[in-house]
């Protein structure tokens, strides 16, 4: 399970940036996670509450906004968010598309004491 590693690297990062900031304690922790970023968010919940004990994080809340897949095609240059996962364009049908949104995982916010 892959959601264990990307926790100790959330961890440690929300360590260096508490350490920086001179803070005691993480709060908050806010991530956004895309639909297609391979990460299962049900999981990564279930690594955070396993890893987070003696940390500055140990009594952080964990929120995750999952980021739906948003597409732009090359052709008619529309920008859609997608309900279901396909590489096409709704609008004129091309598969010339790229990815907007949704394919990563970012710390959003980290609130401290």
């Amino acid at each position: 399970m892959h959601e264990y590693s990307i926790v100790q690297a959330l961890l440690t990062q929300c360590e260096e940036i508490a350490r920086e900031n001179e803070a005691e304690s993480v709060k908050k922790i806010i991530v956004k996670i895309g639909k297609m970023s391979g990460v299962e968010p049900h999981l990564l919940e279930i690594a955070f509450n396993t890893f987070k004990e003696k940390t500055v994080c140990d009594a952080a809340e964990f929120v995750m906004n999952v980021q739906p897949l948003t597409i732009e095609c090359n052709q008619c240059k529309t920008i859609t968010v997608l309900e279901e996962i396909y590489y096409k364009c709704p609008d004129c049908d091309s598969l010339d598309v790229h990815v907007i949104d949704g394919e990563d995982m970012f710390l959003m916010t980290l609130e401290m004491e």
